[in-house]
């Protein structure tokens, strides 16, 4: 995912569906300096952690 659909993505009031690994994260925060997300998968809000943007694929 490129950094500005994930930065959109991240400041969406819209539930836009994005999975890292096969699974539907949510992304809490883009990193512009390093190309990574602060995530948290939807069904454990707790395990927040980072990764690269393109690991991160929006479903359409």
């Amino acid at each position: 995912m490129n950094k500005h659909r994930a930065q959109e993505i991240a400041q969406s009031a819209d539930t836009i569906q994005v999975m890292y690994e096969d699974k539907p994260i949510y992304i809490q925060h883009v990193d512009e300096n390093t190309d990574t997300a602060r995530v948290f998968p939807l069904n454990e809000p707790e395990h927040e952690f980072e990764v690269n943007l393109s690991d991160l694929v929006e479903q359409k």
